[in-house]
């Protein structure tokens, strides 16, 4: 009818540019809080610290555990417990902020949308990140979301979570300990050398794929993709002339380094033993 208001189902799509980026050590310090929840929480919520760029990229580089209880229709944050922690990490890192706000688990459970709804004031968009601590198939889910509202007129009916584009990305020394984190049970973390070891065996596996790839596009087996023919131009260019005698000198003075802290950490234990027990002997004559 012409000239009367119409009720419409209005739907604000979130930015398509914004993207995430979390460091390593934020998955550790979540997988830690699971491990020492309480026995009667089934998950463990926090808040994540970091930073978001112009270009609406957002950096998570820290957080810390927030506790709560939680039911099927409501959910109860301890706030002064979370400001409290804010102001204490920003002593220390000033320019780290709210960029949004973690849960373990697989995806996005029900009281999810409370707490976002908490966290959306005090940050503008913040993400909700998700971490499946079970490893399940020794893969980590690890996903990113950011609410969309959805209206009906002026009156808003609920929530959606869109995924974002997340960018997990470590240094060789963060990936030795990620891999052990997937495992359940280790003997033992493994040292220097046991990194180093891992690491070139990978770089030995990688080396050979990238061979097998360009033998099958010279065999013709393999249609040539010009992306990866540049990637390895550029990658082959970047790495130094180095004469083999030179690149294994260099390697051999590498373990050396590596041997000689392993022993000086084995000294220094041993002098604070056995400074320990003379002291403990002393006090007691």
């Amino acid at each position: 009818m012409a000239g009367s208001e119409q009720t419409v189902l209005q739907f604000f799509p979130s930015t398509t540019s914004l993207s995430a980026k979390v460091h390593p050590v934020v998955i550790f310090n979540i997988c830690d809080c699971y491990v020492r929840r309480p026995d009667q929480a089934e998950r463990v919520i926090g808040t994540l610290l970091g930073s978001i760029s112009p270009d609406g990229s957002v950096d998570i580089r820290n957080s810390y555990a927030v506790p709560h209880n939680e039911s099927s229709d409501q959910v109860a944050l301890d706030i002064d417990y979370h400001h409290n922690m804010l102001l204490s990490h920003q002593k220390v890192n000033p320019k780290e902020v709210i960029v949004g706000w973690y849960s373990t688990g697989f995806g996005v459970s029900g009281g999810s949308a409370l707490i976002h709804e908490f966290y959306s004031r005090e940050v503008q968009n913040p993400i909700h990140l998700t971490v499946d601590t079970g490893f399940k198939n020794g893969e980590a889910s690890i996903k990113a979301f950011v609410s969309v509202n959805l209206t009906l007129g002026d009156r808003q009916l609920a929530a959606q979570f869109q995924e974002i584009p997340l960018d997990l990305r470590m240094v060789e020394a963060e990936r030795v300990g990620f891999d052990i984190l997937k495992s359940t049970m280790v003997d033992k973390l493994p040292n220097d050398l046991e990194g180093m070891e891992a690491s070139m065996e990978r770089l030995l596996a990688l080396i050979d794929d990238v061979y097998k790839y360009v033998d099958n596009v010279v065999e013709q087996r393999v249609a040539p993709d010009d992306n990866i023919g540049r990637f390895i131009s550029d990658t082959v260019a970047s790495i130094p002339k180095i004469s083999p005698g030179a690149f294994d000198k260099l390697i051999n003075d590498s373990i050396q380094d590596h041997l000689l802290l392993l022993y000086l950490s084995s000294l220094t234990r041993t002098q604070l033993g056995l400074a320990e027990k003379l002291n403990t002997a002393a006090q007691i004559l």
